[in-house]
């Protein structure tokens, strides 16, 4: 009879990585109009077609502009109560009432509601309890928790998070970053950034897989002209406190 969208997020990190362990945006931070209409579309489609009551989750995946259903599920997921928080409506309760018999129109809910700010969601990681565990995101889940981040502001609200995720960013020090070779012009302008900021980076050379070289602007500790192994250097330069940031992608 009616159907709302409760809260469409974006991911920051690409299809890949569990929902459970990516960063989510609300509202979308660039998609444009038309591609936000079609997932609402699909997703008013989807609910009808399904004949859902109550509470459903839908994931989607978009590639040079085509739209992709990854899932549907017809119940709550753990972004509920993120939404909730950034839309202020109890959603888990109007989908419980729903299932119970009530009437959407009945309890006041029949718009989508778009905050007039950002609303970022960040994920919590125990990696520092686990010394040498993998730290590549995947499709498994490894978070243990999350926080939120809200400001007018994109970059504002991303950074709360930041702040409230533990261990959060330093302020200064050195970073190591290891990219896949499609991503080394974006990583590129990321490693100008940190530097202009004052930190110093570390980046991996020919060959691409197990082993390093480092490049460094000054001397530093573990530091190597020749191709060495990596983790053992990362993990002595994190146990030394020497190594601030480390990105892998």
């Amino acid at each position: 009879e009616t159907t709302v969208v409760g809260g469409m997020l974006q991911h920051i990190e690409f299809a890949g990585v569990h929902s459970g362990d990516a960063a989510m945006v609300l509202p979308p931070h660039d998609l444009d109009i038309d591609m936000i209409d079609e997932v609402r579309e699909a997703t008013h489609a989807l609910a009808k077609a399904l004949k859902v009551i109550g509470l459903m989750n839908v994931q989607y995946a978009i590639k040079d502009g085509e739209l992709f259903l990854i899932e549907v599920n017809p119940r709550a997921s753990r972004t509920v109560p993120f939404v909730s928080k950034a839309i202020g409506v109890p959603l888990a309760k109007l989908g419980a009432r729903v299932m119970a018999g009530a009437r959407l129109k009945d309890l006041g809910f029949t718009e989508e509601i778009l905050p007039n700010r950002w609303a970022i969601k960040e994920s919590v990681f125990p990696f520092n309890k686990f010394p040498g565990s993998s730290i590549v995101l995947t499709p498994e889940m490894r978070s243990t928790g999350e926080v939120m981040g809200q400001d007018k502001d994109f970059g504002m609200a991303f950074a709360k998070t930041q702040m409230a995720a533990k261990p959060s960013l330093p302020m200064e020090g050195n970073v190591f970053l290891s990219v896949k070779d499609s991503d080394k012009e974006k990583a590129l302008e990321i490693a100008k950034g940190l530097s202009e900021l004052g930190f110093l980076s570390l980046r991996q050379r020919e060959p691409p897989n197990f082993s390093m070289r480092m490049e460094l602007k000054r001397k530093a500790p573990y530091a190597s002209a020749r191709v060495v192994p990596m983790w053992p250097i990362l993990l002595r330069m994190e146990k030394s406190s020497w190594l601030s940031i480390h990105r892998l992608a």
